[in-house]
């Protein structure tokens, strides 16, 4: 019996990653000079009642890559304000689904974004978004603190 298909060419395992993230995954990333590369091998649990990819793990395969491409690139934590999905294509269990995204401008407090997402060499889904980029401000107390005095 054989296991699963190994993930595409130069895709590794990636680490540190939110609950709510390694709850869907196991993601996997390629290191890529600019933007995210980003893989997941599609399985039952991701599928919805029809056997084809659910919407909602697009969604949010979607949301993650992006918010990573504009961190990346930008130097800041991103948080999603918008995201508009255009579902292109159905994919299906068995099948590893890759995604691309890039940072497309930003300004000191926001930042867009654009991706996609591909399985079997076809365009499932294409993505933008608006990001807040959670910079540090002066006088503002980190997450540390504010959960010590609660």
């Amino acid at each position: 019996m054989s296991g699963p298909p190994p993930p595409p060419e130069g895709f590794v395992p990636a680490e540190g990653r939110g609950p709510f993230t390694s709850h869907n995954g196991p993601y996997f990333h390629r290191p890529a000079a600019q933007g995210a590369e980003q893989a997941f091998l599609a399985l039952p649990r991701h599928c919805n009642g029809l056997g084809l990819l659910h919407g909602g793990m697009i969604a949010g395969f979607l949301d993650g890559l992006l918010a990573s491409a504009v961190g990346r690139e930008s130097g800041v934590r991103a948080v999603t304000m918008h995201l508009s999905i255009d579902y292109l294509e159905m994919g299906r269990a068995g099948a590893w689904v890759t995604g691309t995204a890039r940072l497309t401008r930003a300004t000191r407090e926001v930042a867009f974004g654009e991706g996609e997402v591909r399985s079997r060499g076809r365009l499932l889904a294409r993505a933008s978004g608006l990001f807040k980029l959670m910079r540090d401000r002066p006088g503002a107390r980190s997450a540390k603190v504010e959960s010590l005095l609660r």
